[in-house]
């Protein structure tokens, strides 16, 4: 039987392919044998079709630059199965109005679609964030501040081979998780809920998509005016509009410096206390929520009012190169200096502890692996056979992909050969654990998991920062392409569709997004100093979760010992405030948790420059008071219109970047 499928050609076609009566919601406690009696839509039903597949690579193609733009600027990644969805949806009614498509796609059509722009989008770029920008930032000295990229077919090489290893991880999981134990995966579970509504709501279906696209077009406005450099001043040509504004500068800020031979005071644009003229952080706070945003602002005061002033005083004299240093070197740099030795211990022990105390979930993951149901009828198993991924796939895609991480590790990042299969064998497993915590909690636990393997490599190869970033990044990108093909197959399951299909969907998007992250690297970060700063100014992209991998690498490799004694003194602080917050926390009842102190927001607001938490914070704010002044009318268009100033602002940021690095340079 081929996998591809025709599309609908007949309104009859159509017709037959409409969504099933039974909402998603009734379909979660379902049994396997009951789903394949009610559920299941059958062999013929149109879904793995040319143009769902064409749609997913093109809009996860674009999608690709939201995540990858976002995760510098911030550490996290947004899904973006609900966004391409609203897209094609509306895109598709376009089309069949000027007459360029026949039929309109169906429901297992547009779910086929949203698993390869979910690939695309979402499940290739997670190592770009965190091990390649750790990478690149370590590459930079005094003499290169600029630092090297990797050669593209290494990193072309090494994205491909991490998202086809992660998508076969999660072969063998699925029917456990899903069909057998019926986790929610409450990520997929949206998407299909937001399937069932676009096909049975299409007029709120193309709102939505209108605000988003207007939203879009909105937030594409300020790469043109801050980026291109079409101004000309005395220090060169610049945007537009200036990057950000230093409206807090008649605030008083602690610390002086001598400047000619006279003692100034900093100011506190000094500290990167600044406002951001870019409306994409004020988008992600809306939908990151104020409890984290409002800790962040509140870390990120600590460390301009508290914490930097008192480093910049602290001196040291260091017995590697013999020189009198600070433990923060210059204001604008103490959020990379200082508060990242805060910052990040903050969160490693809070991620890490939190982990532990998932023990249950740990334990069920490893019990329930490979366990068979009983009592299935022959029909039902021969439908299994047809319709689930076969274990062969899962073996020959787990060689092949394993392999190609194995040698590109051995090859370019100074990995031996067989530390590089204990990666992978050890990422299996923890990649089963992580995607159990997906479908419990939809939360999946990434910055444990590349933890995790950076602390066993830090043991192990202490001497290699290299090798310490790569093996982790095989068991986070791994884990994070695991858990988002089941949170699409959870999606499928809920609508009726076939596994064996949506995962050849999911495999198709692995092409284009890697594509796209990957020019999209280069074009956004031409180079480290993007990533680290220059001169007085912050950088262009943060990159909170490549910092945090970056200083834990470094840690291994140089010995606390030769780190500044506040240094030293931050990391202690830090593993002990994250620990105690956690524990706070999960031994709170649930109507305190939510004002309880959060230690991602904290720890986040002391690795990133002023202006991101405070614009976050604005998102955040205006989130909370729509929601209060008019819930239903926030819950429509919220997510529409933060998601499209996100989407305008990235493409178009990566357009200008084309411009200015190929065209105006």
């Amino acid at each position: 039987m081929s996998q591809l499928q025709p599309a609908p050609q007949t309104q009859a076609e159509v017709d037959a392919a409409r969504p099933l009566s039974i909402p998603p919601d009734q379909v979660l406690d379902m049994d396997e044998a009951t789903w394949y009696a009610k559920i299941y839509r059958g062999e013929h039903m149109p879904q793995l079709t040319l143009r769902a597949v064409g749609m997913g690579s093109f809009l996860g193609f674009f999608l690709a630059f939201t995540n990858l733009y976002i995760g510098l600027k911030t550490g996290w990644g947004l899904g973006v199965a609900i966004t391409a969805c609203i897209l094609s949806f509306a895109i598709w009614n376009v089309l069949l109005k000027v007459g360029l498509a026949k039929t309109p796609m169906t429901i297992l059509e547009t779910n086929c679609m949203q698993s390869t722009a979910s690939a695309a989008g979402y499940a290739t770029g997670g190592t770009m964030v965190s091990a390649i920008a750790a990478l690149l930032m370590l590459s930079a000295t005094e003499a290169n501040p600029q630092g090297a990229h990797l050669p593209v077919p290494v990193l072309v090489a090494w994205t491909f081979f991490l998202a086809v290893l992660g998508t076969v991880l999660a072969i063998p999981m699925k029917r456990n998780l899903i069909n057998h134990e019926r986790l929610k995966f409450p990520s997929g579970t949206a998407a299909a809920v937001t399937l069932q509504s676009l096909y049975s709501e299409g007029e709120q279906a193309i709102k939505k998509a209108r605000v988003l696209m207007w939203s879009a077009i909105f937030g594409a406005i300020f790469p043109l005016l801050l980026e291109l450099p079409l101004r000309t001043t005395p220090e060169g040509k610049v945007g537009l509009l200036p990057a950000d504004l230093k409206i807090f500068d008649w605030l008083p800020a602690r610390g002086s410096h001598v400047v000619d031979g006279k003692v100034e005071q900093f100011k506190p644009s000094d500290w990167t206390m600044v406002f951001d003229n870019n409306p994409v952080m004020i988008a992600a706070g809306a939908i990151v929520g104020m409890r984290v945003s409002i800790y962040m602002l509140l870390g990120s005061l600590a460390l301009i009012f508290a914490v930097g002033p008192i480093a910049y005083e602290a001196e040291w004299m260091s017995p590697v190169t013999n020189t009198t240093i600070r433990a923060a070197s210059a204001p604008y740099k103490a959020w990379k200096e200082i508060g990242l030795w805060l910052g990040v211990p903050i969160m490693v022990s809070s991620g890490l502890l939190g982990f532990a105390f998932q023990w249950r979930t740990i334990l069920r993951a490893f019990q329930g692996f490979g366990r068979k149901s009983g009592g299935q009828d022959s029909e039902t198993e021969a439908l299994v056979a047809r319709t689930e991924v076969p274990f062969s796939w899962f073996a020959v895609g787990g060689l092949f992909s394993g392999a190609g991480v194995i040698i590109t590790a051995h090859a370019y990042f100074d990995v031996p050969w067989f530390y590089g299969v204990l990666a992978v064998g050890m990422t299996f497993f923890l990649a089963l654990v992580a995607c159990r915590a997906t479908g419990e909690s939809d939360i999946t636990p990434v910055g444990a998991m590349g933890k995790i393997m950076q602390l066993t490599y830090g043991a192990l190869i202490p001497q290699s920062t290299t090798a310490n970033l790569m093996t982790a990044s095989i068991t986070a990108s791994a884990a994070g392409s695991a858990a988002d093909l089941l949170n699409d197959l959870k999606s499928g399951y809920l609508l009726g569709a076939n596994p064996r299909r949506q995962f050849l969907a999911q495999f198709a998007g692995i092409f284009s997004g890697t594509a796209a992250t990957v020019m999209g690297f280069y074009l956004l970060v031409p180079n480290a100093e993007a990533l680290n700063g220059s001169g007085g100014t912050a950088p262009k992209f943060p990159a909170p979760a490549a910092q945090a991998w970056k200083a834990v690498a470094e840690v291994f490799k140089n010995g606390l010992e030769n780190m500044h004694p506040m240094h030293q003194q931050a990391i202690v602080v830090g593993l002990v405030i994250g620990a105690v917050l956690l524990v706070v926390e999960t031994f709170s009842p649930k109507n305190v948790k939510p004002y309880l102190p959060s230690a991602t927001g904290i720890g986040l607001g002391l690795i990133l420059p002023f202006q991101y938490p405070f614009a976050m914070l604005i998102g955040a704010g205006i989130a909370w008071f729509w929601n209060r002044k008019n819930a239903a009318q926030a819950e429509d268009y919220l997510v529409p219109i933060s998601a499209g100033v996100i989407a305008g602002v990235s493409i178009m940021g990566v357009l200008v970047a084309v411009l200015n690095n190929l065209v105006l340079a």
